[in-house]
């Protein structure tokens, strides 16, 4: 299916240059001068390379025909993630790899949406916000500007992020899977 190169979101699967591409990121350049593009990241599903490549808006691309289902995550086995489908109780496994840095996110029972190309798993797309908690943080300092004041963050998943100096170690907050950014305390 042809779409547009400005409808190419994070998470889809393209076909490009003889290869088919996971989008990682995008970012919409409208400069000065010239026509507006979309700046892509891409990484190759069969190769395992990123790309970065610069579509121009009135240019088209062809989006991958994949098959999405929801499933419920399991387990992690070494380097295996378990996951079960709602409906029919089968069971898939998926290499870590397939799930790249997102398998830290990964909590018992979170639904995701696995995308299979010719009945193989090619990419798990995590929910847009997870709830995570904050292993340790520095403290805040006093009297600092609220317009920098960020702090850097140990997850209890192990991935460090940036928030806000009124975050404490234990308390739980929500973030972004797709950027790894703090989103807001929870409650």
């Amino acid at each position: 299916m042809k779409i547009t190169a400005i409808e190419i979101k994070p998470g889809m699967i393209i076909e490009h240059k003889n290869d088919y591409w996971n989008v990682l990121k995008t970012q919409h350049v409208k400069p000065g001068k010239g026509g507006a593009f979309n700046q892509v990241e891409l990484k190759s599903l069969l190769k395992g390379t990123k790309l970065n490549e610069r579509f121009r808006s009135s240019e088209t691309v062809e989006k991958a025909e994949v098959d999405e289902k929801k499933f419920n995550f399991l387990y992690i086995d070494g380097e295996t993630c378990h996951f079960m489908d709602n409906e029919t109780f089968e069971q898939v496994e998926i290499s870590k790899s397939i799930a790249g840095d997102s398998h830290k996110l990964l909590r018992e029972n979170l639904e995701v949406t696995i995308s299979f190309m010719e009945e193989k798993p090619i990419s798990i797309n995590l929910p847009n916000n997870v709830e995570c908690t904050i292993e340790s943080t520095d403290a805040a300092i006093k009297n600092q500007t609220a317009s920098s004041s960020y702090k850097p963050a140990l997850l209890d998943c192990g991935i460090k992020i940036d928030v806000p100096p009124f975050i404490e170690s234990g308390e739980k907050i929500i973030i972004d899977t797709r950027t790894l950014e703090y989103v807001k305390r929870v409650s």
